[in-house]
């Protein structure tokens, strides 16, 4: 394929890829993020293909793996287009079935389509399941659609047309306003406005500015970074490209896991992709714009995911924060301005160009704009990604969607924020997903993995989790993170095996107001979240095991 020069011509190739597709030929969709390739949809995948050649329906049906469809609980899925018939837990004995049935006989295969477990109602299409007709799925709703490894499909379904609006009809300018008016936070944890930091990249001094994608995630329970960038990685490429043209970026940096070999590929292939059609590369679509990206992998330590310590990591340094005297936004990578955005930020960019600010701003809150991905698990019906608008109640996302308490138990908490997050009671359950309200409950929303915790869910213990994790994974740099969180879990393992003394509570308290104070970085001064939200929420817990040297959970 010869490298597209100009706005005209993209729009041809999408003419003509549209063109030859027939809508009415079926297509077997089949889930191949981690869930279901944990679950053997490898062997389905290989079921579907043996199972059509052996009918001799290559040339009327088509096979098509996959990102994540979110349903992970569910798993291994498949939706069967175009009647968008949706199928769980189905295995390689299925297969035949479902194609002579379904794809051939149009005929819907009772024992596989959801059953609701409380009501007995079955569902036949994804819209109708609980788990989906409850969200809002703006940025991963195509991962059931398109094969990640093909940058037609993403074509096909409008996908770099962002791009080319920046490029040809709007300045930088005129795109970092429109991010600006979007009010499009962060969703790597801070919530910071991604805007403005661009705007602050951009006019820091120096031509030489980076961009950089934060594809680390490294919190225990959190898998949504993970499940949009492996099914549709060309959403946050194109949408870390134009976050480049309105900051005058020429270099970019894609950090990501070195234990996800499928998500390394999928990245590796969109990129030369991408570079082969002249979205990347010299005089990008005949622009005149020039745009390059390296990928770099992590060692495998969380603070790595912190943003300076990523960028010590790309420079070939060992990955520890630094003191934020300086923005990294101005002095970060080779002390160059260096923007940083998640994954799930740079996703966003390509819809808020395409489709406005208006549009954008008028999902959510007043203050937490669009949809939010988030990690759902633990002690729940229905584990997996999902996607709502802010403003979604915590209520409606553990028993609408998630479809409550498995077993008949009372909810105790939720857990927002990964190991450095915080832990709300069922009395708060009713609290709106914002950035601003759960960050005032001491459960600030984080990069949105969310732990659903039971009635028998001991709170300490908890606290004990992430305590030792934080404790293993400090860089140990500065001595108020290294020796406060290692003294705090002490404390935590002493009450929670019986050995709590009087005062341990109050010790602790100030213990993680010292670390919170002198920290170097974000992982000490908030290693004492899950404490302090512990405290505030479930103190007699501390207290029972204390005095009575037992648990109330």
């Amino acid at each position: 394929m010869p490298r597209i020069n100009s706005a005209a011509e993209l729009e041809e190739l999408r003419k003509g890829i549209l063109s030859k597709r027939d809508p009415n030929k079926p297509c077997i969709a089949i889930c191949a993020g981690t869930g279901c390739l944990a679950l053997g949809n490898d062997r389905v995948i290989s079921a579907f293909e043996e199972e059509v050649k052996k009918q001799t329906l290559e040339a009327k049906v088509d096979i098509r793996a996959t990102g994540c469809h979110g349903f992970c609980e569910k798993g291994p899925n498949i939706i069967i287009y175009p009647e968008e018939i949706c199928y769980i837990e189905v295995t390689p004995e299925d297969v035949p079935e479902i194609v002579s049935q379904t794809v051939l006989g149009k005929e819907v295969i009772d024992r596989l389509i959801y059953t609701d477990p409380n009501t007995g109602e079955k569902a036949a299409h994804q819209s109708e399941i609980p788990f989906y007709k409850n969200q809002m799925r703006h940025l991963i709703g195509n991962n059931s659609k398109i094969d990640p490894k093909s940058i037609d499909e993403y074509l096909a379904l409008g996908g770099y047309s962002a791009l080319s609006k920046s490029l040809f009809e709007m300045s930088p300018e005129q795109v970092l306003e429109e991010i600006k008016k979007a009010n499009l936070r962060g969703r790597g944890g801070g919530g910071f406005p991604a805007g403005l930091k661009w705007e602050t990249a951009r006019n820091a001094p120096g031509e030489e500015k980076y961009v950089i994608v934060n594809g680390h995630e490294g919190e225990p329970g959190a898998f949504m970074d993970r499940a949009l960038f492996t099914g549709n990685p060309h959403s946050v490429l194109e949408g870390l490209i134009i976050g480049a043209y309105a900051i005058g970026s020429h270099q970019g940096f894609i950090y990501t896991r070195h234990d996800s070999p499928q998500l390394r590929n999928n990245i590796a292939v969109a990129l030369t992709q991408a570079e082969e059609y002249g979205f990347l590369g010299e005089n990008i679509l005949g622009s005149g714009f020039n745009f390059n990206v390296e990928v770099h992998l992590d060692i495998g330590i969380f603070v790595s995911g912190e943003s300076s310590a990523l960028m010590r990591s790309i420079e070939g340094k060992n990955p520890e924060p630094r003191p934020k005297y300086i923005r990294t936004s101005v002095s970060g990578i080779w002390e160059k301005p260096s923007n940083l955005n998640n994954v799930e930020t740079w996703a966003n960019v390509p819809q808020i160009i395409n489709r406005g600010s208006e549009w954008y701003t008028s999902i959510g809150t007043e203050r937490s704009k669009g949809t939010k991905l988030i990690s759902l698990s633990g002690n729940i019906v229905n584990t997996g990604v999902v996607e709502v608008p802010f403003g979604t109640t915590l209520r409606e996302i553990v028993y609408d969607i998630g479809g409550g308490i498995p077993n008949g138990k009372k909810l105790k908490a939720v857990h927002f924020g990964g190991p450095m997050g915080g832990s709300i009671p069922e009395s708060l359950l009713d609290t709106p997903l914002d950035f601003d309200e759960l960050a005032k409950l001491g459960a600030p929303i984080g990069a949105g993995g969310m732990f659903v915790l039971d009635e028998d869910t001991n709170m300490v213990d908890v606290t004990r989790f992430f305590l030792n994790f934080l404790t293993n994974e400090s860089c140990g740099k500065c001595v108020p993170c290294r020796e406060g969180i290692r003294q705090m879990l002490k404390i935590v393992t002493n009450i929670s095996e019986g050995k709590g003394r009087e005062g341990d509570i109050e010790l602790l308290e100030e213990i993680s107001e010292v670390a919170g104070a002198a920290s170097l970085c974000a992982l000490g001064k908030t290693a004492s979240d899950p404490l302090l939200s512990t405290l505030r929420y479930f103190r007699d817990e501390y207290e029972a095991n204390i005095k009575e040297k037992k648990c109330r959970a």
